[in-house]
């Protein structure tokens, strides 16, 4: 049995412990993607946060501007949708900054907020089909680089 220069002699009677295995980390092109994913997912965050309340507060102040959808299964008054849509707006404006600056907790909200807001696109999918769906895109975007992204791993 060969020894180490550092390790001690386990005394008589004690069986050595082992030493845990390294956890396999990402590679420096996985954590470059990662921390550059996390300042896009907080761009996408305050951008579409402010979009969302451009879109809320045009479904509260003329919701003309929106198609009438005839019988879907989730229907939800236009002005309801402007007031979720405005207070998701709001909330993921906030988060998103707080993404910017480095926030831990920012990056567990933002991923709650993108998963309600995907849901709220797929809700919305009828009135707005295509940018509903370019919306779904962009939030599993947010959730997939703030899931991964460890602070502590450089490239």
């Amino acid at each position: 049995m060969t020894q180490q220069p550092h390790a001690t002699q386990p005394s008589a009677g004690t069986t050595p412990t082992p030493t845990p295995a390294a956890a396999p980390g990402p590679t420096p092109t996985e954590a470059a993607w990662a921390s550059g994913g996390v300042v896009f997912a907080g761009v996408l965050m305050l951008m579409n946060g402010i979009m969302a309340i451009f879109q809320g507060i045009s479904l509260l102040a003329k919701d003309d501007v929106w198609d009438r959808v005839g019988d879907y299964v989730y229907k939800v008054n236009l002005t309801g949708w402007g007031v979720i849509l405005l207070c998701l707006g709001a909330l993921a404006v906030v988060t998103g900054a707080f993404i910017l600056r480095g926030a831990a907790w920012a990056r567990m909200t933002g991923i709650f907020l993108a998963s309600l807001s995907m849901l709220a696109q797929f809700l919305f999918l009828p009135y707005a089909p295509v940018w509903s769906v370019i919306m779904i895109g962009l939030d599993f975007f947010v959730i997939w680089a703030l899931a991964v992204y460890r602070p502590g791993v450089r490239a």
